[in-house]
């Protein structure tokens, strides 16, 4: 069994805690540091909880090979590069890893990123991240994973491309090497994501059938399916931030602007406020209201001895009389005494 609440720095993940989430900045900086400052910034203002690199250079992601199988596949936004071109251009300068980690420390949020091989995983050592998060064509790497689970620190699967015996595979990996603090993100890898594919129902099913904490990673244009997946238990949220979607960077045109994420933030906020128990009980406003709920009263004058019909008991609001369910039983009943008009119905009235 996995860990239901873990900790990531200073900040719990899990069923006892409010949505976790993550603005991921990949190759957003467009190449200037001082723009991925300006992100981190940004997702400060939004309200994430932590920040996430992605850690890894050209040569250490690939090989520098034009050969069909090193082509970016389809015609998405990267079509017909090499994924060597691809991974230069989008790659974080490690050198700026530090910098970019202790800015997102002082604005009071959690820095953490996805390794690509060994050494990365290395490096972010030395850094003392406090999570590790794996991108889900990284999920049959068990080397690496095994690498990174003997280290005991939170780890985070993307499932984007896996199929489930390769999240088995991946978990048993952490398993064998004591870790049990394990985030399983529900993801598409498709950039931008069409909305008909995301499966929100599959969340609930990963979260029973790997006993673990659940999330969601999330690249649909908007807030809509971040939003929406609260309900169905996501305790992490994951989504590209850029200061501008038409900036021309490799992931800019599937993230959010900075007004937009503060919105999705501003929206799972409310939805977990709004979630509430599963248990069927009024709230203690709820119960004042009912004072307005109907019941029955009089509502002519009425002398003693007059019986009730329904020209002069009627079920209507306030709730202060007797309950509507006696209203078969009142008529043809006689008043015990004089009623005046609007005089809440009750059994001393009734003989």
């Amino acid at each position: 069994m996995f860990k239901k609440n873990i900790k990531i720095g200073n900040r719990y993940v899990g069923e006892d805690h409010p949505c976790f989430i993550v603005a991921e900045i990949s190759g957003n900086h467009n190449g200037d540091y001082n723009r991925a400052v300006e992100i981190i910034h940004a997702a400060h203002e939004a309200g994430a909880d932590a920040i996430k690199l992605q850690t890894y250079t050209a040569d250490t992601i690939t090989i520098d090979c034009d050969k069909p199988w090193f082509m970016t596949p389809g015609d998405g936004l990267w079509a017909g590069r090499t994924l060597h071109n691809l991974y230069e251009e989008a790659y974080t300068p490690w050198e700026w890893h530090e910098g970019l980690m202790n800015e997102a420390k002082k604005l009071g949020m959690e820095a953490f990123s996805s390794p690509f091989d060994p050494t990365s995983v290395d490096y972010l050592e030395n850094l003392n991240v406090p999570a590790y998060k794996i991108a889900s064509f990284e999920i049959n790497d068990i080397p690496l994973i095994r690498k990174i689970a003997s280290l005991h620190k939170p780890m985070i699967f993307a499932t984007g491309i896996a199929y489930e015996e390769d999240i088995r595979l991946a978990l048993d990996t952490c398993k064998e090497e004591g870790n049990d603090q394990v985030v399983l993100l529900k993801c598409v890898s498709a950039y931008p994501t069409p909305y008909n594919l995301v499966n929100l129902r599959m969340i609930p099913t990963l979260a029973k059938e790997f006993d673990c904490i659940v999330g969601l990673s999330d690249h649909t244009p908007g807030s809509v399916i971040p939003t929406g997946s609260v309900p169905f238990g996501v305790k992490m949220i994951e989504k590209h931030l850029t200061l501008d979607r038409s900036a021309g960077g490799v992931d800019d045109a599937f993230s959010m602007e900075p007004a937009e994420f503060t919105e999705m933030v501003k929206n799972v906020r409310i939805i977990e406020e709004a979630l509430g128990s599963s248990e069927y009980k009024l709230t203690d406003k709820q119960v004042k209201e009912r004072g307005l709920s109907r019941s029955l009263f009089v509502v002519k004058d009425v002398k003693a001895g007059e019986e009730f019909t329904p020209e002069n008991v009627r079920s209507i609001r306030p709730g202060n009389g007797m309950h509507t369910r006696h209203y078969e039983e009142v008529l043809g009943r006689k008043a015990s005494k004089d009623i005046e008009k609007g005089t809440p119905l009750s059994w001393d009235l009734v003989d």
